[in-house]
């Protein structure tokens, strides 16, 4: 029902004399976040399930800025919704999209537009030249999960030599997601196939971008041959040291570089940076948030932004979009497998220097299902609790701060109180030595109550037995204060 909600939406705006653009056919979020701004419109409506079942289908809504409106601005639209009787609002009929009739106040976005966004997209390359040239000896592997993807990412692709293998049973959009259980890349389920046609015609890399297209899992072959699927937290490293190591290559690094990741996101990336000279910036959840930086950074010159990444399989380079774009990130993963093949090595050998270099990650997120109409105010509830005292230990670590995302203020462990700058939301976050941290918060879009656990150590037992005590030491303070958790 998705075009049937998208030309009600127009025909709503329309009845009202708002004047409305309007795609033809499914396209990805980062085109919709690159066309409110190139074509300086006030906002835009994204209808999506994004990477959960047709169930899920509804709106997002954006700002004139191309990001997701923040909190703030989605209140005040939400006041408004309250007060308006539905039954009253107008709305014209929009022709189906497949007439290419328009009326008045409505018109369709044509290729000049697309044209401009892949333009966009590739001034972001990094090894365009060793692609092409690594072109025929790549084997890699895509699938758009039933998605928008496919035009765009193959676009992309094709502009920089590459031809993927493409998974032809989940090319073609479908609303029933009938290969997959969850149309979610963070899943290695939802890559199965792909890995399945990867081990046919002896791939090392598949890739796959959820169905409205912003955001990307990938799996590798490891040191033994077999696929593993990469956390979201993985291919933001890589892609951040990948970035980094290629413009330092280029002598096109900046001084004033900067890495912005949400503040759940591996802290891995922080001793990469650091070697580099880069600074990372940490935002809340969401990458609304992230596009709020590179509009600040943008508008001020302070700094210039390189990359930015969410632990959800989040990603993007370049300032064209102001939401996470998996259009972008497909061409960066198809980049960085040539460049390391031009190397004479593999992504799982990068990762593993990354770990060699800077200390094996580890990392856990729990999500704890909630229900009812009181779901939201129980799973605050539990977050509020643990606000306000400081824990000064948990196991073996010893507690740096406890940051209170909902005032940004962090109690330290002389006792001090602490401002942080960043936007306020409603999460708890324990800061540890060495980068260690436990982050809980509630989802915002799912009833889920979420616990995000990071260690680094020297050596992956060592991470791995971490953070296995960590959470169980953390359940056990949250099972004291919560009965029923």
């Amino acid at each position: 029902m998705s075009e049937l909600f998208a030309r009600t939406a127009a025909g709503v705006l329309a009845a009202n004399g708002i004047n409305v653009y309007i795609y033809s056919e499914p396209h990805p979020v980062p085109m919709l976040s690159f066309a409110v701004r190139k074509l300086g419109a006030i906002a835009g409506i994204m209808i999506t399930a994004s990477h959960n079942p047709k169930e899920y289908n509804g709106y997002k809504v954006y700002g004139e800025d191309g990001a997701q409106m923040s909190p703030e601005a989605t209140a005040e639209v939400v006041e408004y919704i309250k007060k308006t009787d539905f039954f009253s609002i107008e709305c014209v009929e929009v022709p189906p999209m497949a007439t290419g009739r328009e009326i008045a106040c409505v018109k369709k976005m044509g290729g000049s537009l697309e044209r401009a966004y892949f333009h966009a997209v590739l001034k972001t390359s990094l090894s365009r030249n060793i692609a092409k040239k690594q072109a025929k000896d790549l084997k890699i592997v895509y699938t758009p999960i039933h998605g928008s993807g496919y035009k765009p990412v193959m676009t992309i692709l094709s502009k920089i030599g590459i031809k993927p293998y493409v998974v032809e049973e989940q090319a073609l959009p479908d609303e029933n997601f009938s290969t997959v259980e969850v149309p979610n890349p963070e899943n290695r389920e939802a890559l199965s196939m792909g890995i399945a046609l990867a081990e046919k015609v002896h791939a090392d890399v598949v890739f796959g971008t959820d169905p409205d297209c912003d955001r990307l899992g990938v799996a590798i072959r490891n040191s033994a041959g077999e696929f593993v699927a990469l956390t979201g937290n993985q291919v933001g490293v890589l892609l951040s040291d990948y970035v980094m190591l290629r413009l330092k290559e280029e002598n096109k690094l900046p001084s004033n570089g900067v890495i912005v990741k949400s503040f759940v996101s591996s802290g891995l990336v922080k001793p990469i940076a650091a070697y580099y000279g880069v600074e990372v910036v940490e935002t809340p959840v969401g990458f609304k948030y992230i596009g709020e930086k590179i509009a600040e950074y943008e508008r001020t010159g302070e700094k210039e932004f390189l990359f930015g990444f969410e632990e959800s399989c989040g990603y993007l380079r370049g300032t064209h979009a102001r939401d996470k774009d998996a259009v972008v990130a497909s061409m960066l993963v198809a980049e960085m497998v040539a460049y390391y093949t031009y190397k004479g090595k593999s992504v799982f050998d990068r990762l593993s220097y990354i770990y060699d270099k800077f200390g094996y990650a580890a990392e856990k997120t729990v999500s704890i299902k909630y229900g009812g109409v009181n779901a939201m105010k129980e799973m605050n509830a539990v977050v509020d609790g643990l606000k306000g005292k400081f824990i000064s230990k948990i196991d073996i670590y010893n507690v740096k701060a406890v940051r209170d995302y909902s005032t940004a203020t962090a109690i330290t462990w002389e006792g001090k109180s602490v401002s942080i700058d960043s936007a306020k939301t409603n999460a708890v976050y324990y800061e540890m030595e060495n980068g260690i941290f436990i982050c809980v918060r509630p989802s915002g879009t799912e009833p889920k109550l979420k616990i995000y656990y990071f260690v680094r150590a020297n050596d992956v037992a060592s991470a791995e037995k971490g953070i296995a005590k960590l959470s169980e030491a953390f359940s056990e303070i949250l099972a004291q204060k919560n009965k029923n958790f």
